[in-house]
């Protein structure tokens, strides 16, 4: 999440249309990789139900695709669709409470990056959504705010039982995967929203969240922040005593350990403290983009002797310093009229999409193209090692995504680029998703030995 809430996501130039007629053609094949009856076999051997739903998005598929051709046997789009695709970090979260907005209908470009239709035809399969709240107005407001965010999750979920399901453990995860269902998962984004509160944190963890970033863009009471478009002074350097606390109360619960938006030194003092491997939900690396969201090599590394996972981040401000000074001064240029129409709107959020989409085509903000974002995976694989690199677009949370990867319905074209790139269908299937999911497992079998340590103590 950026600092600039709840953006328009305007795309900035129409994708040419046999592009987006494959990508539906993409998911067509996927929903109907067995016979286009009521089970799916894949490569794997897994077999999938497909709900009925979904064969109402089939239909509509078949409709907008009749004249698409596209090669069997496509490496990278088999390898995709075959392989469980989780993403580390979206804010579409504020949207699932909005009764002009609804999950399960497609949307329009413009209306965010993300929706059940386009999901499935990017080959998504868990989710990581964002529970975020600014700083705190009142005392009270981080654990409300969060809570309304969190029974978003599990009303949208309610509302479409055939094809989501929020999971509790890895267990959960791959089963619902295997049934054909899309899997949502929470983190809450910033440890000023418990409030200095370890019940807070334990709550959380029993409504499904299963990790917290222990700061946002500014230091806790607890905890040093990295910024985003400035670097805050210091105040701890690095973790207090509860702060350490708060991550041996996660290894306890199971909780992953965030460590994006943190200061080096907390990052560091995280990685000491930790008994579970720790993960960087959306974070890109410095080598490539010398910005204070990415992290450095001796991070890296760190991250990969702790066991954990960087999730590459993908925007353009974050991954391109060319970009970063172009979006700075845009920022500079339209911020304040932004801004006083989003006040202005507070109340007509329809009208204020429409507005900002209007606003947005005829401003566009600067964007790099995919091979940027790829120089970040590549880089992060070489370092970390192919183990501990993963997938956290920031979708929904920051104010472009590169040219190439403008939503969800383009994930398939990162994995092409992978494979073209020279890393191996084993290194992709673990960057997709394999190496987070290890880390929830590794999370699980922490908190086990714990419970196994505390039975046993006198």
């Amino acid at each position: 999440m950026s600092d600039f809430l709840d953006r328009p996501n305007a795309l900035f130039a129409a994708r040419p249309e046999p592009l987006r007629v494959q990508r539906r053609f993409l998911a067509l094949l996927f929903l109907t990789r067995a016979d286009c009856g009521r089970s799916q076999t894949s490569d794997a051997g897994r077999i999938r139900r497909i709900p009925m739903t979904r064969l109402i998005l089939l239909l509509a598929l078949l409709t907008s695709t009749a004249c698409a051709t596209l090669g069997e046997g496509d490496p990278a789009r088999d390898l995709h669709f075959d392989s469980i695709v989780v993403d580390g970090h979206s804010d579409t979260t504020p949207r699932f409470a909005r009764s002009d907005w609804d999950f399960a209908e497609r949307h329009d470009d413009t209306d965010g990056d993300m929706d059940l239709p386009r999901i499935r035809e990017g080959g998504l399969d868990v989710q990581f959504w964002s529970v975020y709240t600014g700083k705190l107005a009142a005392p009270g407001d981080g654990l409300r705010i969060a809570l309304e965010r969190i029974d978003a999750v599990h009303e949208m979920a309610r509302r479409n039982p055939e094809d989501v399901v929020v999971a509790y453990s890895v267990a959960e995860l791959r089963e619902a995967v295997d049934d054909g269902r899309f899997v949502s998962l929470m983190g809450i984004e910033g440890g000023h929203i418990i409030e200095e509160n370890l019940a807070a944190l334990r709550l959380f963890h029993r409504l499904g969240v299963r990790y917290l970033t222990l700061t946002h863009s500014f230091n806790t009471t607890w905890a040093d922040s990295s910024g985003t478009t400035s670097i805050p002074e210091p105040t701890h350097d690095g973790l207090t005593d509860f702060g350490r606390d708060v991550v041996l109360e996660m290894n306890r619960l199971g909780m992953l350990v965030d460590i994006s938006h943190v200061s080096d030194a907390t990052f560091f003092d995280a990685v000491e403290t930790s008994r579970a491997p720790v993960i960087a939900s959306h974070s890109s690396v410095r080598a490539v983009a010398d910005h204070t969201r990415n992290m450095s090599d001796e991070m890296l590394r760190a991250l990969a002797a702790n066991g954990g996972v960087v999730m590459i981040n993908f925007y353009p401000a974050y991954i391109d310093e060319e970009t970063t000074r172009a979006t700075t001064a845009w920022f500079k240029e339209h911020g304040p009229t932004l801004m006083e129409r989003r006040k202005a709107l507070a109340e007509d959020p329809q009208r204020l999409a429409e507005e900002r989409a209007a606003f947005f085509e005829a401003n566009p903000v600067p964007v790099c193209d995919l091979d940027v974002l790829l120089d970040h995976f590549d880089h992060a694989i070489e370092i970390a090692g192919p183990d501990h690199v993963g997938i956290g677009a920031d979708w929904d949370g920051v104010i472009s995504m590169p040219a190439g990867m403008e939503d969800v319905t383009r994930l398939p074209d990162l994995t092409a680029g992978l494979l073209a790139r020279g890393h191996s269908r084993k290194t992709v299937r673990k960057v997709l998703g394999e190496n987070v999911l290890r880390t929830l497992e590794e999370a699980e079998r922490v908190a086990a030995e714990i419970a196994s340590e505390s039975a046993a103590a006198p």
